[in-house]
């Protein structure tokens, strides 16, 4: 079996980029066949360009509601044959419509060790609490954010003089790392 994963990004794209190239460079058994941004600015867009990967720009003005804007996420996600999809950045919330449509089948990646610290900021958060450690976690998305059933985790040791940025880059380098292992996971299921 292979994945055909669709992914919705937001923002740079990075996780979005290092599943790509995995794809690409046969680390795993999947195929991106298109990522869709809800942001027309992305910069994940614009790196994606260079992957020769299809993409598109959905945005929620061009509709008359969240759900016609869903349909046409889901429209594009089925026409190209989509049994995954990866949440990589994506800075809006699915509705419940969306989801039980693709139940089962939509994972998200989250900077911290879900179920603490969920929603904006989880490093800052982290911080703020003064924790030992944090990380990342991929979990199955449901109607709560960052709530679902989590599929694996990867920690962080938080230093002393850690900062915002400082732990980001270093949650950033798990969450490369995390996405291709889970993949390959749930690859391994499907056998």
């Amino acid at each position: 079996m292979v994945l055909n994963l669709g992914i919705l990004i937001s923002q740079n794209g990075s996780n979005m980029i290092n599943i790509v190239k995995a794809c690409n460079e046969k680390k795993i058994n999947a195929d991106v066949k298109i990522v869709i941004s809800n942001n027309p600015n992305s910069k994940g867009l614009k790196k994606l360009r260079a992957l020769k990967t299809k993409s598109a720009t959905v945005l929620i003005k061009d509709f008359e509601n969240k759900k016609a804007y869903e349909n046409k996420i889901d429209e594009l996600f089925k026409q190209n044959n989509v049994n995954l999809i990866c949440l990589a950045g994506y800075m809006k919330i699915l509705e419940k419509d969306f989801l039980e449509k693709w139940s089962g089948k939509i994972i998200n990646i989250h900077p911290s060790l879900l179920p603490s610290f969920k929603g904006l900021e989880p490093q800052r958060q982290a911080i703020e609490k003064k924790v030992k450690f944090s990380g990342c976690t991929i979990h199955y998305v449901n109607e709560i954010v960052d709530d679902g059933e989590i599929i694996d985790q990867s920690i962080v040791r938080i230093s002393d003089d850690e900062t915002v940025d400082s732990l980001k880059k270093k949650i950033l380098i798990e969450e490369h790392k995390l996405y291709i292992t889970v993949l390959k996971k749930i690859l391994n299921v499907y056998k």
